[in-house]
């Protein structure tokens, strides 16, 4: 699957989603989620590929729901927006996965925790993402599309200044707040 997105950094999480539901934007997910990540001991998936392995646990709010996902991700390119190779699998056990990546040589390098809300008007996913403060301490939105151009039309529609649009991972944010 292929992943096009851009980070919207200095938000106010109540205030962006006034104006998400103002212009018409349907909630979709309410969402808490554990977050582990995995690399090898050199970080090979990070150094090589600005990616990473990943365990996720989510539990489905609206649907009073859980399911776990494992996800390898790789970056292609951050020319204006991120673009990832996302390939995911559901899982049934997360904890045979992580001894099945442990096995490969892989560690655990960080778990994170996190609530995420989502919106979605005309194609466009809106995520919300308030995370452990370990983590990140700043809420920030995700804006994902099918369509490069469906990213200006998000940050007009939002009056979203592009100073606080950034293509950076959550890791890449982590290592600037030297976390």
């Amino acid at each position: 699957m292929k992943e096009i997105e851009v980070k919207i950094l200095n938000i106010e999480p109540e205030a962006m989603k006034n104006k998400l539901m103002d212009i018409g934007a349907v909630k979709v997910k309410d969402e808490r989620q554990i977050n582990m990540i995995f690399d090898t001991r050199d970080f090979y998936l990070d150094k090589g590929f600005n990616g990473y392995a990943r365990i996720r646990v989510t539990e489905d709010i609206l649907n009073n729901r859980q399911h776990k996902t494992f996800t390898l991700k790789k970056n292609i390119t951050t020319e204006g927006v991120r673009e990832n190779t996302e390939y995911n699998m559901e899982l049934t056990d997360d904890e045979q996965m992580i001894q099945i990546l442990f096995g490969l040589g892989y560690e655990l390098k960080h778990t994170g925790k996190k609530h995420r809300i989502s919106y979605e008007f005309e194609g466009i996913l809106f995520e919300i993402d308030i995370w452990d403060n370990d983590t990140y301490p700043y809420p920030y939105m995700e804006i994902e599309v099918n369509k490069e151009e469906d990213i200006n039309r998000a940050l007009e529609m939002l009056g979203i200044d592009k100073s606080n649009v950034t293509t950076k991972s959550i890791q890449q944010l982590r290592k600037e707040l030297e976390i």
